[in-house]
C-alpha cells in the first residue's frame, strides 16, 4: 500500500482527499501540524506527497524545497491558485505536477498513479546497475544520479527521464512531443511551458558539474545534447 502525505490546511478538503484516496487502496496520511511538515514527512517516509500552496505560515513552495532535500519522491500541488506562474515556480522548487482547484478526482487520481507508475511501477528501473555514457557524462537512471569526473549531483524522477532521452540519441534533435509522452501519460494536459521548466532545470543540474549550454534547442523541433571537444575532455 502506497502511503500519501495530504499536507492541505482546509480540513474538509483534507478529510476528502484522505477518503478518496483510501478508496482506491491507499494509505492517506493528513498533515495537522503546518509548523513541522518536515518532520513529518522524515516520520511517515511516503510515497508521494499532495501540497497545497497557501499553508500557515511557510507556503507550499517553501516545504516542497525542504522535502526535496530529502528526497525525490513525486511531489503533486493541489492548489486553488491557477495563475501560470505558479505552477512554474511549483515545478522549479521541485514539484512533479501541479492540478488547480476545483479539480476532478479522477484526474487527481490518475496523475497520483502515473506519477506512482514511473517511481515505484512499471516504468521504475528494475536493473540498479544500469548506466548511461556519453563523453564522460554518466547517468545513472535507477539511483537518480549524474556524475561527471568527480562531481556528482541528485536529478528528479522527471529530470532522470529528460536527460536519459538526450543521453540515448547524443547529438541527435529529439522531439518535444517525444519527450512529453517520455514523462507524462497524460501529456496533453500539461501546459506547454511545463517542459520548459524541466529543461531549465536539468541545465542547471548540469551546470552545477561543470558543463555549460550542453542542451540545445532546436526551435520548433525539440532539444539536442551536444558536448564540445573542450568539454569532452
Amino acid at each position: 500500500m502506497h502511503k500519501i502525505l495530504i499536507v492541505e490546511d482546509d480540513p474538509q478538503i483534507s478529510s476528502l482527499l484522505q477518503s478518496y484516496l483510501e478508496k482506491y487502496g491507499y494509505q492517506g496520511v493528513v498533515v495537522s501540524n503546518f509548523d513541522q511538515v518536515l518532520g513529518v514527512f522524515q516520520k511517515v517516509k511516503p510515497d508521494l506527497v499532495i501540497l497545497d500552496v497557501n499553508l500557515p505560515r511557510f507556503d507550499g513552495f517553501y516545504w516542497c524545497r525542504q522535502i526535496r532535500t530529502q528526497s525525490t519522491c513525486p511531489i503533486l500541488f493541489v492548489s486553488a491558485r491557477d495563475d501560470k506562474m505558479d505552477q512554474v515556480i511549483a515545478l522549479q522548487n521541485g514539484a512533479d505536477d501541479y492540478i488547480t482547484k476545483p479539480f476532478h478526482p479522477e484526474v487527481l487520481l490518475a496523475k497520483i498513479e502515473s506519477n506512482l507508475r514511473r517511481a515505484y511501477g512499471l516504468y521504475a528501473g528494475v536493473q540498479k546497475s544500469r548506466s548511461i555514457t556519453v563523453s564522460g557524462l554518466n547517468l545513472y537512471p535507477d539511483t537518480m544520479e549524474l556524475m561527471f569526473h568527480d562531481k556528482q549531483v541528485e536529478m528528479s524522477h522527471k529530470e532522470t527521464a529528460l536527460l536519459e532521452l538526450l543521453m540515448t540519441y547524443p547529438k541527435q534533435v529529439v522531439g518535444r512531443v517525444h519527450l512529453l509522452e517520455a514523462l507524462w501519460d497524460d501529456y496533453q494536459y500539461v501546459g506547454e511551458n511545463t517542459l520548459n521548466v524541466y529543461v531549465t532545470r536539468v541545465r542547471k543540474k548540469l551546470s552545477e558539474l561543470g558543463l555549460e549550454d550542453i542542451i540545445e534547442t532546436v526551435r520548433g523541433a525539440g532539444y539536442r545534447l551536444h558536448l564540445t571537444e573542450e568539454e569532452e575532455q
